[in-house]
């Protein structure tokens, strides 16, 4: 019965790592959907596959036209662009409370069982 501590995700020598990595392999968690740069685009990407989305910017792009205008142009855009917002910064605290999850668990002492 031998027992050794590991550190998950401790970023060891690259000495240390190459003799280490024939035997194990990494176990560092991620449960973030999003990067710093792939947040916009990707969450912008998710909100327009949400039916009332699309017809909110339906009605924005409708409003452009002389034709059809209704309101004005900035107040059709105010509904949408509120939405969006709320749903963005909702998206980001929640990304951000995973990642510091993530970041507790991966430098968290592990007890492991050798056989």
């Amino acid at each position: 019965n031998k027992w050794r501590i590991v550190f998950p995700d401790n970023g060891r020598q690259w000495k240390d790592w190459k003799q280490a990595s024939v035997f194990y392999s990494g176990n560092r968690i991620q449960t973030t959907k999003y990067t710093w740069l792939t947040f916009f685009p990707q969450n912008l990407f998710e909100q327009f596959h949400r039916l009332g989305n699309l017809y909110f910017l339906f009605l924005v792009v409708l409003n452009w036209f002389p034709q059809v205008e209704v309101f004005h142009k900035e107040i059709t855009m105010l509904p949408l662009i509120v939405v969006l917002l709320a749903c963005m910064i909702k998206d980001a605290i929640e990304d951000h409370r995973k990642y510091q999850f993530d970041k507790t668990i991966n430098f968290s002492k592990t007890r492991v069982y050798d056989k």
